[in-house]
């Protein structure tokens, strides 16, 4: 399993921070505690796919608004709440976007539409991002200790629990099989 995080390890934190997940860097940051992983790495390879992520966003929006608009029709709430958050808050929510799931992704959309400076949204992007990468590297790496303990203590109740559900969806299906003959 090492073997394989050593591996495999950045190229998922790659994928994963390109969406603007901070779990996975959590994750890595724990594992770079383990020392499966080198921190300074994992925060550069988040910072610079969240970065990525965010840029493409952006621009994605500002080159097919014609798309866009159908699509931000569906999600109105969602937009409302982003431009009163952008009204309020200015170029800043493009730091406290990093943070808030839901709304991570709908900020460079929306900003992509508006008639935003795209080279100011990349370098305030570009900082953001790798602020971002550190704080949240630095505070799970940080926490590596209590995180590997936590998965340590609960790894056999983590092994029954899925078990059990396993047990539960076999003898549901096995019930299902049973109404329907009758």
């Amino acid at each position: 399993m090492e073997q394989f995080i050593q591996d495999w390890g950045y190229i998922a934190l790659f994928l994963y921070s390109f969406g603007g997940g901070f779990l996975a860097l959590a994750i890595a940051g724990a594992f770079s505690y383990a020392g499966d992983l080198n921190i300074y790495i994992t925060v550069i390879v988040a910072g610079v796919s969240n970065f990525i992520g965010s840029q493409f966003l952006f621009y994605f929006a500002k080159y097919n608004k014609s798309y866009m608009d159908e699509t931000v029709n569906k999600h109105r709430r969602k937009v409302a709440m982003v431009k009163t958050m952008l009204k309020k808050y200015g170029s800043f929510m493009i730091f406290i976007q990093k943070y808030i799931y839901g709304v991570k992704t709908l900020v460079p959309l929306v900003m992509g539409i508006s008639a935003y400076n795209p080279f100011k949204y990349t370098v305030l992007n570009a900082i953001a991002s790798a602020i971002w990468a550190i704080v949240i590297g630095y505070i799970s790496f940080t926490a590596g200790k209590l995180l590997l303990s936590f998965a340590d203590d609960f790894k056999y109740v983590g092994f029954f629990t899925v078990l059990l559900v396993l047990g539960i969806l076999v003898y549901s299906f096995k019930d299902k099989k049973k109404v329907k003959k009758q």
